[in-house]
C-alpha cells in the first residue's frame, strides 16, 4: 500500500511516517517507480508505535525493543546496555502509574455512569438522546 493508505488506515500523518522510517522504525519496500510501498503488517506497527510513543518511549529505545514486537520475538541481548535496562524500567513503571490511574478514572466514570442511568433511565437512553 502507498503512504497515503498507511497514513489514513493508521491516523499517522505521512511526514510522521516518513520520520519513522528515517528513524529506522519502518522499512517500508520500495515499487518500481521508487514509491514506498507498506506491507499490511505495518499497520499493526504503526499502532505499536504509536502507542510506545504515548506511553513516552523514546524513538531511541523503541528501535531496540521493535523486534520483541516480533512474531516470533527477537530478542538481541548483547544491545541491552545497562542504560538501556533502567530506562525500560523507568519506563514500564511510568506506563503502570498511567495504567493505575486510568484504571481508576474509567471506575469512576463507570460509577457515575451507572448512578445516573439508575436515577433517570428513560432519561440518558441511547436511543433517546436529544437530536436523534
Amino acid at each position: 500500500m502507498r503512504i497515503g493508505e498507511l497514513a489514513e488506515r493508521t491516523g499517522v500523518p505521512p511526514r510522521l511516517l516518513r520520520y519513522y522510517e528515517e528513524q529506522g522504525l519502518l522499512a517500508p519496500g520500495r515499487s518500481a517507480n521508487g514509491y514506498r510501498d507498506y506491507a499490511e503488517g505495518l499497520v499493526d506497527r504503526v499502532t505499536q508505535i504509536r502507542g510506545l510513543l504515548d506511553a513516552g518511549v523514546p524513538t531511541k529505545i523503541i528501535k531496540q525493543i521493535l523486534p520483541c514486537l516480533d512474531d516470533p520475538c527477537t530478542i538481541h541481548v548483547a544491545d541491552a546496555t545497562p542504560e538501556l535496562v533502567a530506562a525500560l524500567e523507568r519506563h514500564r513503571e511510568q506506563m503502570d502509574a498511567r495504567i493505575r490511574c486510568l484504571t481508576r478514572n474509567r471506575d469512576a466514570i463507570s460509577g457515575y455512569l451507572d448512578a445516573v442511568r439508575a436515577a433517570t433511565p428513560a432519561a440518558v437512553s441511547p436511543s433517546r438522546r436529544p437530536g436523534r
